[in-house]
């Protein structure tokens, strides 16, 4: 499921947001960069786990490849590199890996998603509160992602489980919000409208259910499921227990008009 648009507007620009999407296209522009049979900034920034249990811990990084003649012909060699030491400490490393991803529709992917849903809720927290939310579910999602395997020498990367917490912050604060969203319906695509709580509540749970299929860190096919996870939770705890605070902005009671040519699965529920 692709999220389109959803039906409440902002009251004022999300310049925090904006910021955050800036930042990390920065990022991934400078990791374009990265030279081959060099340390990338996946190696210098990225959270490897078992470096935040033990700095000193032997690391070995693949940092390219090469052409080697065989018995059986000329094969593809991995370049691995002993990584001494990170360009931060690794503890620091729950929060660098956030401003970082692993191509570009990884890249466009998250950025989308934060499009999407960081408006909204940032308009409640404001734009400090709503930096301190994104980088705290981020730390907390790294974090999980972390005690879920935390031998593993595979460098975690990715905005996922910071945008994880703004998901379940929405999912909280705006329960009669629709999303309008691009689902494959047989062969074809349909845009539809669904309710947002389904959408996210859909999306949580295949998260968490692809988490506990591989239950490893090392095993998830390249994909940080309890990261996702774990920033979805969090996100879903701070909303509800920050939701009745006075530092909050109340929630904007408006809505986008509805388009007549989407499919509302609204009047199928």
């Amino acid at each position: 499921m692709l999220p389109l648009r959803d039906d409440i507007p902002t009251r004022r620009l999300p310049i925090a947001n904006y910021t955050v999407i800036a930042l990390c296209a920065l990022t991934f522009l400078l990791q374009l960069q990265d030279q081959p049979g060099e340390l990338s900034m996946v190696e210098k920034y990225g959270m490897i786990p078992a470096r935040v249990q033990d700095p000193n811990a032997p690391v070995e990084v693949v940092v390219g490849e090469r052409h080697v003649q065989t018995p059986r012909g000329i094969e593809r060699e991995l370049v691995t590199q002993t990584l001494e030491r990170q360009a931060v400490p690794a503890w620091m490393t729950l929060l660098t890996c956030i401003f970082l991803h692993g191509g570009w529709m990884h890249f466009l992917g998250n950025m989308w998603f934060l499009h999407i849903f960081g408006d909204n809720v940032e308009d409640r927290f404001g734009h400090l509160g709503y930096v301190v939310f994104y980088l705290g579910c981020g730390v907390a999602a790294s974090f999980v992602h972390f005690i879920s395997g935390p031998g593993s020498t595979v460098p975690t990367i990715g905005a996922s489980g910071a945008i994880a917490g703004v998901m379940g912050a929405y999912f909280v604060w705006y329960p009669h919000a629709r999303v309008e969203a691009l689902i494959p319906l047989g062969y074809i695509m349909q845009i539809v409208v669904v309710p947002a709580p389904l959408f996210l509540g859909v999306w949580f749970l295949f998260q968490a259910f692809q988490g506990t299929m591989t239950m490893s860190a090392a095993e998830g096919g390249g994909v940080a499921w309890w990261a996702h996870t774990g920033g979805f939770v969090a996100g879903c705890a701070l909303a509800f227990f920050l939701g009745r605070s006075t530092l909050l902005f109340p929630k904007n009671q408006q809505r986008r008009p509805e388009e007549s040519h989407r499919v509302n699965l609204l009047k199928r529920c």
